[in-house]
């Protein structure tokens, strides 16, 4: 249910209060919200007589909104970006249905978006939008139906489906390969290019070999594609997903540098948040996800 309408200010004014709290004075909210200083000064005003408490401390230089002000606003550009979501998304697609998703970057590149016109040609009535997040979020803030996660199950709040196991492989431009690959030791010598979200890695897949090593050294990306590039241009080693780099194995852009089996530092899942009803396009997709893996 609703609360009263006398608790609910219009529209208009909580877009002035926000916009007062990000940009520090009512001529630039003004601006912003293409009206004069005066409105602007209106609507702050008949909201606090509505509300019946004070939210902006008035200086010549300067509006600050007070403690209770910066309260309340934090709620109010919550739900103002929620009411902007709901509307972009009914936008997209004005018959209903659409799902809104946190993709990876690599993963969704090569993995999802490949699989996603069965998906469309199975489920017209669905529109997916995709959106990239490299980390785990909060869901009660972000517009995020569910989301693709990788590593382990260390994302509160939320439910998970198991999707597939990620095996990485040690690789490097051919011309990177030394005549004495066939010794692990080669490695600890050669710069290794690294993932900002798996800082470990390398530590992971040496004590997977049976070896410890420390002082790493080489490159640092935020995300798998750059680095791939990088590795083909003869930068370093790189622990790539073995989904990633079957073409440029089969190509020759690309060779193992060591020949040891793939290790596995973690997982992909679809996760979505327990706090929310699982809508139907949700459920359409959850199922079909299951069938292509």
């Amino acid at each position: 249910m609703i609360a009263p309408r006398r608790f609910l200010p219009s529209i208009p004014s909580l877009l002035a209060l926000e916009a007062v709290d990000r940009l520090g004075s009512a001529s630039a909210a003004a601006e912003e919200l293409s009206l004069t200083q005066s409105a602007i000064s209106r609507q702050l005003k008949a909201m606090e007589q509505q509300l019946g408490v004070d939210l902006i401390q008035r200086s010549q230089m300067r509006l600050h909104l007070t403690p209770a002000g910066q309260e309340y606003v934090q709620v109010a550009r919550a739900a103002l970006n929620q009411l902007a979501q709901a509307s972009l998304k009914l936008k997209a697609n004005p018959t209903g249905g659409s799902l809104n998703l946190s993709i990876l970057p690599a993963f969704g590149m090569h993995w999802l978006a490949p699989r996603l016109q069965d998906f469309a040609r199975r489920h017209p009535e669905v529109t997916v939008n995709l959106n990239t997040r490299l980390r785990p979020f909060d869901f009660e803030t972000n517009h995020f139906d569910a989301a693709i996660h990788f590593g382990q199950r260390d994302w509160a709040g939320v439910n998970y489906l198991s999707l597939m196991r990620e095996d990485v492989l040690p690789v490097c431009a051919p011309g990177l390969l030394p005549d004495n690959a066939d010794d692990i030791g080669w490695l600890t010598q050669a710069p290794l290019l690294q993932l900002e979200t798996r800082p470990d890695a390398w530590e992971k897949w040496f004590a997977a070999q049976g070896r410890e090593i420390t002082g790493i050294r080489g490159m640092l990306f935020d995300q798998f594609s750059t680095m791939g590039q990088a590795t083909i241009h003869g930068l370093g080693i790189a622990l790539l997903p073995s989904y990633l780099i079957e073409e440029d194995l089969k190509a020759g852009r690309l060779v193992l540098a060591w020949q040891g089996p793939g290790v596995s530092l973690g997982q992909f899942f679809l996760v979505w948040p327990q706090s929310r009803a699982e809508s139907e396009p949700l459920k359409s997709f959850r199922a079909w996800l299951k069938e292509q893996i």
